[in-house]
């Protein structure tokens, strides 16, 4: 079984800045990827950034420049760093990783979400 545990969300206002974490614990054998999605209401879950085993990012074009994706491979833990942040940032974050249980076995797993909140 694995968990992915998420926090750092919450209150800002416009221009200011947050960071996410999210830790994958468990049966993890291996990552492939991790990453965050958001979701603002009545919107889909749009894709913000990702963090390829292989060391490669991704961001959605609304957020580079602003966002910064992290990892720290020895803890499964990937982290958003979110600068200059705007109203139209509001969502909740979903963490995902894309992993290994075993070798022969790989499933995509979600956070819980975090809320963060953007002031004008």
């Amino acid at each position: 079984q694995v968990q992915l545990v998420e926090s750092g969300g919450g209150l800002v206002q416009a221009g200011g800045s947050l960071r996410l974490s999210c830790a994958a614990s468990g049966s993890v054998f291996s990552i492939n990827a991790m990453g965050w999605y958001r979701q603002a209401p009545g919107k889909q879950r749009d894709l913000v950034a990702t963090f390829t085993s292989g060391g490669t990012t991704n961001y959605a074009d609304s957020v580079k420049g602003r966002f910064t994706i992290a990892r720290d491979n020895a803890k499964n833990t990937v982290f958003l760093q979110m600068n200059s942040l705007k109203p139209e940032d509001t969502a909740v974050y979903y963490c995902f990783a894309d992993l290994h249980t075993i070798p022969t076995s790989r499933s995509l797993y979600w956070g819980q979400g975090t809320q963060v909140t953007v002031s004008s």
